[in-house]
């Protein structure tokens, strides 16, 4: 029988989160986790998250919505996190009984000793709800740049260079400069190449195509290093959990003219491709910012775009998270 429970990924205002240690007694004791509870028999998610958060810490939800469903088997009992993300909450959360609870910093997050189901929630704790994917690099450098910058503006603060038509010695050149623009506006920049050479460039990570991926058999950086892929069906997504990815985008979702001869999922397979997925998945494939609600609701991250996200048109949708 598999455990449910609800848990909440709690901010305040300085963008911190919120954890609580578990008594020593009980399950995984004497961790730090997410704070939250089981579910009770017939009880929806969102009324067992305010239920739970009320009696544990004495706060009331506000504004929340699904951030990512883990499945994990401990040796003694499997559980299923129904994680939410709570951004506005009234009252000040101490701990009901007697409980500790510390504000952290996401990027501190790993500092403190958690249960083993909830190193995916850090993952997806520390990663916006927008990825955006470069259009391909041609011509004019300087206005790629200045559409990147315009993103980075609106908001964008996970970005993937793709640039699959440069040469290594001009797409590394290139990378450099992508990576000073993001380390200006904080944000993460992946490079869609070999694992070595995004290393090598200085990149935060590599993005791997469904086809390196395949040809892995182990996560191939470090744990300092974001590791992300392309999937599009449940052999891959399996296999990224197999080699121990941090996250993946998963598509089509609808028809797009890049890949216009690949069948889309729809929202329905693609909830039920990710729905044992034990990382953050990003939709992707003719989605945008006005998906995002859509998105949260089948369980993904959020989406992944390269126009719906690249230059003037971030900002007209707001993507900040």
């Amino acid at each position: 029988m598999v455990l449910q429970v609800a848990a909440g990924a709690i901010f305040n205002r300085q963008g911190q989160v919120l954890l609580s240690k578990r008594p020593l007694h009980v399950h995984q004791g004497n961790l730090w986790e997410f704070p939250g509870g089981k579910l009770k028999p017939g009880e929806e998610v969102r009324q067992a998250l305010s239920r739970e958060l009320w009696e544990e810490l004495g706060i009331q939800v506000l504004q929340a919505r699904p951030l990512l469903q883990v499945h994990h088997d401990y040796p003694d009992r499997s559980v299923l996190l129904h994680v939410w993300r709570v951004d506005r909450f009234s009252g000040t959360p101490k701990g009901q009984e007697g409980q500790p609870v510390v504000w952290v910093s996401p990027e501190n997050l790993n500092a403190y000793p958690l249960p083993a189901a909830n190193h995916a929630v850090v993952t997806a704790v520390c990663l916006p709800p927008t990825y955006l994917i470069t259009k391909e690099p041609a011509g004019n450098q300087m206005a790629f740049l200045s559409s990147l910058r315009q993103s980075l503006q609106a908001g964008v603060q996970l970005v993937q260079l793709r640039a699959k038509k440069l040469s290594p010695e001009h797409y590394q050149n290139l990378t450099w400069k992508v990576q000073r623009l993001c380390f200006e506006y904080k944000a993460i920049l992946l490079v869609n190449t070999v694992p070595a050479q995004a290393a090598e460039w200085g990149a935060d990570g590599v993005h791997l195509t469904g086809n390196h991926l395949m040809h892995l058999s182990h996560r191939p950086l470090p744990a300092n290093k974001w590791v992300a892929a392309s999937c599009h069906n449940a052999a891959q997504l399996a296999h990224a959990a197999n080699i121990g990815v941090d996250f993946a985008v998963l598509g089509p979702v609808f028809h797009t003219s890049t890949h216009p001869q690949a069948l889309p999922l729809g929202w329905e397979r693609f909830q039920t491709l990710i729905a044992q997925i034990p990382f953050p998945v990003y939709a992707l494939g003719g989605v945008g910012p006005e998906h995002l609600k859509e998105a949260w609701s089948r369980g993904a991250q959020g989406i992944a775009a390269i126009r719906a996200l690249w230059g003037d048109r971030a900002g007209s949708f707001g993507v900040s998270p």
